[in-house]
């Protein structure tokens, strides 16, 4: 009788025990938030954008784009890595806020430490841009130019630090050139100036605005900063075809969290990531937009970031353009 009652008091507490974890509702159970950086119209949130509205579908709850600009994408990371580590807020990382700026200056957090590395999305060419006034065909007609003028030469981009400006400082370096950068904010605006002709370059993500720009004729695409050239813009040769040599960058993407999210989250957001990259319409949605696919397991991520950290730490220091 008495074994009896402790096995019937036991499995009273045990239910009870359960209950809350039972309770608990699935994730997601409400709006996620994806955090963009930058502008609306640039490159990387047009990744963004392609990535929530399939992840809404998939999860059958809305990811919303919170575009918060300033300082190059910090702010945005800055948000992201001081928020509740339970899978609502999110960010699109980059190239720029992940591994450029973090070896530009001090920032208020660890790129590293403070966040968790979810997935890479996918990479993308930058291109260099020319209004079709300008004589430039190709990097190299901008080098010969920017070597018999220093200094007379400006291009615009969508902020300092980021990939599309890093790229045009990492020519300069190799090349001896002296080119004046004019910061926008956003890749929009430099787009705009550029084919206004108040500036003769512009730099930025091949997707989106620049490609369709080069596929209307309103501006010359001068280069992508790829190996190979795009298969969306295969009229559009390459920096090393220009005469700068092993000259080879691309724009990443990828999806973080803030750090210590619950590994049920994190497989959560990855499985749901890699099911979306690997469906067919979405691969060619984005493939269409000069955006090469490609997911992979948060280990993998994080080893990529590092070592991009290191790249970029080295360019940097070599440019001498540490700090803002």
């Amino acid at each position: 009788m008495i074994q009896s009652r402790i096995l019937v008091c036991l499995s009273a507490v045990l239910s009870c025990c359960a209950l809350p974890a039972a309770a608990q509702p699935a994730y997601p159970s409400k709006p996620v938030r994806m955090i963009v950086g930058y502008a609306p119209g640039g490159g990387t949130d047009l990744a963004a954008r392609y990535v929530a509205n399939a992840l809404s579908e998939l999860w059958g709850s809305t990811v919303l784009v919170d575009n918060r600009v300033g300082g190059g994408g910090v702010s945005g990371a800055d948000m992201t890595a001081k928020s509740a580590p339970d899978g609502y807020t999110i960010m699109l990382c980059a190239v720029g806020t992940h591994a450029i700026t973090p070896a530009r200056m001090k920032l208020p957090y660890d790129h590293l430490k403070d966040f968790s590395y979810i997935s890479m999305i996918g990479a993308t060419p930058n291109v260099l841009l020319g209004h079709p006034s300008q004589p430039f065909k190709n990097v190299g007609d901008v080098v010969t130019y920017a070597k018999a003028n220093p200094g007379k030469l400006s291009y615009g981009s969508s902020g300092v630090g980021a990939s599309p400006h890093m790229s045009i400082e990492l020519l300069a370096s190799m090349t001896g050139i002296k080119i004046v950068h004019v910061p926008y904010k956003g890749a929009a605006a430099a787009l705009s100036e550029v084919m206004g002709g108040q500036i003769p370059l512009s730099t930025g993500n091949l997707p989106g605005g620049p490609l369709a720009a080069i596929k209307s004729g309103r501006l010359r695409g001068v280069g992508v900063t790829t190996a190979k050239r795009s298969a969306r813009a295969p009229e559009v040769p390459t920096f090393a075809e220009g005469g700068v040599a092993g000259y080879d960058v691309a724009s990443w993407y990828g999806i973080c969290g803030p750090a210590n999210l619950p590994k049920p989250v994190l497989a959560k957001i990855n499985a749901g990531l890699v099911k979306i990259l690997s469906a067919p319409d979405m691969r060619e949605r984005m493939t269409d937009q000069g955006i090469d696919v490609a997911s992979s397991t948060p280990e993998e991520f994080l080893t990529y970031v590092k070592a991009e950290t290191v790249r970029w730490g080295k360019v940097v220091k070599d440019a001498g353009i540490v700090g803002d």
